[in-house]
């Protein structure tokens, strides 16, 4: 192998690991203090590879949040997160908010409504409730984004 050769190759190498390298994607994460399920899901997120700025707030607080954001009481979990301009509510998996990202949909975000067991931070041994991802779309509807089984 001649010199001009290891150089192409160990370049191409670098490029090829560069992704390993990027900063992570930061997360704001608004939740009560006291709520588990909430600290779980953030490291499940963490454990993805993104970097998680979780705030405590109060319960009126969160739910003024929610509002602003266009989380109605339906769509609503114990939790609301914005990442790069989306809202992220509840318990999503971490794959279906990198996927949102990877995508870029014209929508506003993520919802998995309520707290299914066995999603993300609600871990219940080998309980899982089957659940769905919700897009949220800017008109108010939703569509179907991933189903869990």
């Amino acid at each position: 192998m001649n010199r001009r050769h290891f150089i192409t190759i160990a370049v191409g190498s670098f490029a090829i690991a560069r992704p390993a390298f990027a900063v992570p994607t930061r997360i704001e994460v608004y939740k009560a203090p006291t709520c588990g399920c909430c600290s779980a899901w953030v490291e499940h997120m963490e454990r993805a590879g993104f970097s998680v700025d979780a705030q405590d707030i109060d319960q009126d607080a969160l739910y003024a949040l929610k509002a602003r954001s266009g989380i109605t009481p339906d769509l609503a979990s114990c939790h609301t997160a914005i990442v790069d301009g989306y809202v992220v509510e509840g318990h999503v998996p971490a794959r279906d908010v990198q996927r949102l990202l990877a995508e870029r949909p014209d929508a506003f975000g993520l919802s998995v409504p309520g707290m299914p067991i066995g999603s993300p931070g609600m871990e219940m041994g080998n309980q899982r409730d089957a659940f769905d991802t919700l897009l949220l779309m800017r008109d108010g509807s939703t569509e179907l984004f991933e189903r869990h089984a």
